[in-house]
């Protein structure tokens, strides 16, 4: 008998692919996690049944969360990941040398465990000796952390339900500002501008961060797993702009090899569409 995953991404669209194996299933205090094997994405990891990260496109999101803002201030020391739990942002991390320190929190460590068991891939690097693990509670961290205390905050965070709820708060966006250094940078995941559920927490999660950080853009990405493939990544800051303030000649000098990103992509991935742009005003009015 075939087996199917299948995500439901509206009442009306379901998105599908043939699983060889389903390598690990388990209900945690948090989530159910899943990780599934299929040929044409390789692993999978699914929480409460929607697609976090697959072998073969994993690399887009990563290169995305993490490259942009490396290249805009690569003199980074000192790093906040929430969220994460695959491990993907902090490979791409710990490709830089300079960085001295990373905090990775993480509420599940259900997540964490059963990515290094089953998808190497992206959790090889947890064990980096610059990188602390913490299975705590992102939004008491950041309440907690002291101000000026990280270079980059990382919200590598689920959708805006469940576990993933309190990271998209207004008072969780203060207490990132309040912990970044006078260079620092937040970059999150903004969800999709495309159908009707997402572009309700991307527009509310504009609004929020707009408020706060003086320098708030968007830039997308193209993800064939997520809802629509068309993904938004937010950079806020208080003083870089992702543009104008980029290094791209520093970053070029450093040498990473990487499969999605680049300087010139850098620049093109900050160009939204007019409709995307039409959402993200819409939410600042």
């Amino acid at each position: 008998m075939e087996l199917w995953y299948t995500e439901e991404w509206t009442k009306d669209v379901r998105f599908s692919i043939k699983i060889k194996k389903h390598l690990y299933s388990e209900k945690s205090a948090f989530q159910q996690v899943d990780i599934l094997e299929s040929d044409e994405f390789g692993r999978f990891l699914t929480l409460d049944g929607l697609m976090m990260a697959n072998e073969k496109d994993e690399f887009i999101y990563h290169d995305s969360i993490v490259h942009p803002a490396m290249c805009v201030n690569p003199d980074i020391k000192n790093v906040l990941v929430i969220g994460a739990g695959d491990g993907g942002t902090i490979r791409e991390l710990t490709r830089y040398w300079g960085i001295k320190h990373i905090d990775m929190v993480e509420i599940d460590e259900q997540v964490v465990r059963s990515c290094q068991q089953f998808l190497p891939l992206t959790a090889a690097k947890l064990a980096d000796p610059r990188v602390d693990l913490h299975f705590k509670d992102g939004v008491t961290w950041v309440e907690k952390t002291k101000t000026g205390h990280y270079d980059l905050v990382i919200v590598d965070s689920t959708d805006p339900i469940g576990p993933g709820e309190g990271l998209f708060t207004v008072n969780f966006y203060e207490n990132c500002f309040r912990i970044l250094s006078a260079d620092g940078i937040l970059i999150n995941q903004h969800e999709s501008p495309y159908f009707e559920r997402d572009v309700q927490a991307m527009k509310k999660a504009h609004q929020k961060i707009r408020k706060i950080f003086p320098i708030a853009k968007v830039y997308q990405a193209h993800i064939p797993t997520y809802p629509s493939g068309h993904w938004l990544f937010g950079f806020a800051s208080k003083t870089l702009d992702p543009i104008q303030d980029a290094n791209f000649a520093a970053w070029k000098q450093l040498g990473l090899e990487t499969k999605y990103y680049n300087t010139d992509l850098h620049v093109g991935a900050f160009m939204l569409p007019t409709y995307v742009k039409e959402l993200l005003n819409d939410a600042i009015k």
